[in-house]
């Protein structure tokens, strides 16, 4: 499925661009010099690493979820409903590519 996969590279391109910004404040963290706690003008590295690990999550949630997807689709279930087994309405399949529960269920 096109919208799949494009929202598959999308991820991923968003984590590679996370795990950069992971490594730079590793090594920022890892300067001596380096005193953002005190810097009234910025964000502290503490607040960008938690910023960052939320995102880096977020992001490996949705690329489960979108692998489960493009697995359904492998498998011929996707569109169906995981609980009831009735299809998932085109709309819901649309607006959340990688639903697999009716609004029913």
């Amino acid at each position: 499925m096109d919208e799949l996969e494009r929202m598959r590279a999308a991820a991923l391109a968003r984590m590679a661009r996370l795990d950069a910004d992971e490594r730079a404040l590793l090594a920022d963290r890892a300067d001596g010099t380096a005193d953002d706690e005190h810097d009234p003008e910025g964000s502290t590295l503490s607040g960008e690493w938690a910023r960052v690990d939320v995102l880096r999550r977020s992001t490996r949630e949705e690329l489960v979820a979108i692998d489960a997807a493009l697995a359904r689709v492998a498998d011929g279930t996707y569109g169906i409903c995981a609980r009831c087994g009735r299809p998932i309405a085109p709309e819901r399949m649309q607006a959340r590519p990688t639903a697999n529960l009716c609004v029913s269920c």
